[in-house]
């Protein structure tokens, strides 16, 4: 660690710039000043960088402690080097969610109330649309373009206080309601990053695609900063694109890369999938809470194990793993608390139920938020004594293992009986002709609620051949019949967030009020 830093995020990239230097640090593709163009460069040149951002921050922008800085755009390496900067400062660094509307990224900005806005071309119109305070806006050019001022002061703090300070304010969805930031300290972030790092296994060779949304903790925190505090070479498109994805495979062979089940699908509809080596890969993690096993089954099938993170946006988000050497073993499971976490399921009591028993996650960790921004009082903070309760929905295994279910609020009570919707989707995703899903319940006068499939329909002959009836019969040897639905209701298009999540409360409120 360099003596003089007294963040520690930023004393580890001194120490790997002063001790690995030359080791490759990041390969960016697609700088927008020069189409299709790369930009690859060192650790030694990754700290030059973040001294420079760093200077301009503080003579340019006046950015002191406690000060926030907002990033909208594309992924960006310079997003990355921003972010370290401003651990140096004591500022806090805000990712802003590119696809929300105007209205909605406003709401962030109020809550926030950024110093400076950086932006790239492609968004330069919606950032200068946002208001603020005192809000300054610039170019991500301007953070690197000219020679900064040196030997300027940092902050002086002693170490603890530093790691302690706010650092990521990471903004849940702000599509459905009120956004909330959730507040990760520098220690928080340190204590993810080792979470990874056992999740991964992070060793000299290892290289890391990272092509998704680093304004969400799961493409920032899953993989691409905690492989670069590990000293592994990242490899970053500027946004998930399928033959991008696939070139890499051949162009710099990626050993590691993060996929969601959305961008899976699209893989693997891609001409060029099934032509296409993954022998440099070792291993993909996905993180959402529920993976279609057939998903799993294809990169099985092609050799490649897929782990699994759990975890959200307040919780790091490495909790729950199932890592590679365990993927194809328990696949659909996801995995076991990283050494440092503590989970326990309970039910609607708080009391914590028994193994094969469902109950709702709780996660307790050093790598969790300090709570939301700006919140007052426990309550709102979004954590019960030092407990972040999920609202998903786990099943613990004799070993220890944990499966996700559903959400609970997303859970069917019909008859009594307790319905998942992933139980059935998992079905629904194996049907031909099927190109987006959902199961909700909705309230029914004689069973309390029912199951309702809702599905978009594919383009191709099959999506345009299937009927309700079809579906119905696919499901009924393969899920127990009060699971049912009791409706299959085609759409040409599902309400989703702009993570690209099914909104289903949305949908819910659709099929019940046409």
């Amino acid at each position: 660690m360099s003596a003089s830093e007294t963040s520690l995020i930023a004393a580890r990239f001194a120490q790997l710039a002063h001790e690995h230097g030359t080791q490759p640090a990041m390969t960016f593709r697609g700088d927008e000043r020069q189409p299709g163009s790369t930009l690859a460069y060192d650790f030694a040149k990754f700290w030059r960088r973040v001294e420079r951002v760093t200077a301009h921050l503080q003579s340019t922008w006046g950015v002191q402690p406690g000060d926030r800085v907002a990033w909208l755009g594309f992924n960006h390496e310079l997003q990355l080097v921003t972010l370290v900067a401003c651990a140096r400062l004591g500022a806090v660094f805000i990712p802003l969610n590119f696809r929300l509307a105007v209205p909605e990224l406003q709401q962030v900005m109020g809550d926030a109330q950024p110093r400076l806005l950086v932006h790239d071309s492609h968004h330069a119109d919606t950032a200068q649309a946002l208001q603020g305070a005192d809000l300054q806006h610039t170019h991500l050019d301007t953070l690197i373009a000219t020679a900064s001022p040196r030997g300027l002061p940092l902050p002086e703090m002693h170490r603890d206080v530093h790691s302690e300070l706010p650092l990521l304010l990471a903004y849940t969805s702000g599509t459905t309601g009120v956004p909330k930031g959730a507040v990760h300290t520098q220690a928080a972030l340190l204590a993810n990053a080792r979470a990874s790092d056992w999740a991964h296994g992070f060793a000299l060779g290892d290289k890391v695609l990272s092509t998704l949304p680093m304004f969400h903790v799961g493409g920032l925190c899953i993989q691409t900063l905690p492989a670069l505090l590990a000293g592994v070479e990242v490899v970053l498109h500027p946004r998930f694109d399928p033959s991008a994805w696939l070139d890499e495979m051949n162009t710099s062979g990626p050993t590691l890369s993060l996929l969601v089940p959305a961008t899976m699908r699209v893989l693997f509809e891609h001409p060029r999938w099934v032509h296409t080596s993954l022998a440099c890969l070792r291993g993909i993690m996905t993180g959402s809470s529920t993976v279609p096993v057939a998903y799993l089954e294809v990169l099985h099938a092609r050799g490649v194990p897929v782990g699994q993170v759990y975890g959200t946006t307040e919780t790091g988000p490495v909790s729950i793993v199932l890592r590679l050497p365990e993927a194809m073993a328990r696949v659909g499971a996801s995995g076991w608390p990283h050494p440092q976490a503590q989970v326990k399921l309970i039910d609607a009591d708080g009391q914590e139920v028994g193994s094969g028993e469902t109950g709702e996650v709780c996660i307790r960790a050093a790598n969790l938020m300090r709570g939301y921004w700006r919140a007052d009082g426990e309550s709102n903070m979004g954590l019960q004594d030092g407990w972040f309760h999920s609202g998903d929905l786990g099943q613990r295994a004799e070993d220890g293992c944990i499966t996700i279910v559903g959400r609970s609020k997303d859970m069917i009570i019909s008859g009594g009986e307790n319905i998942y919707p992933a139980e059935i989707e998992n079905q629904l995703v194996t049907l031909p002709g099927v190109a987006e899903y959902a199961v909700v319940g909705v309230a029914d006068a004689r069973w309390g609620e029912v199951p309702v499939a809702v599905l978009v329909r594919s383009p191709d002959a099959a999506g345009q051949a299937l009927s309700a009836e079809a579906v119905l019969a696919h499901l009924q040897s393969r899920i127990a019949r009060f699971k049912q639905p009791r409706r299959v209701v085609f759409m040409d298009s599902l309400p989703k967030s702009a993570l690209g999540k099914v909104l289903k409360t949305q949908l819910q409120s659709l099929l019940t009020n046409p």
